[in-house]
């Protein structure tokens, strides 16, 4: 099991737990929109399902929208 670096609960994360099981499935969050970085820092985790999926709601209410590139 993993633990949420946002929050403290904790989830399975397939990359990181190495569940043989899953081994030839990715991860749940590989079906989100990319938000976030993967953790590189020292002691820095995943975070969970609830925690991803609020972020990239408050990302997406707080980030402009891009205009549409007419040039082409």
């Amino acid at each position: 099991m993993s633990t949420c670096s946002r929050c403290g609960t904790q989830f399975s994360c397939a990359m990181k737990d190495a569940d043989p099981a899953l081994a030839d499935q990715p991860c749940w969050c590989t079906y989100l929109p990319p938000s976030v970085p993967v953790p590189s820092a020292p002691g820095a985790s995943c975070w969970c399902p609830a925690c991803l999926k609020q972020h990239i709601i408050e990302q997406s209410q707080t980030l402009p929208d891009k205009p549409l590139d007419n040039s082409a």
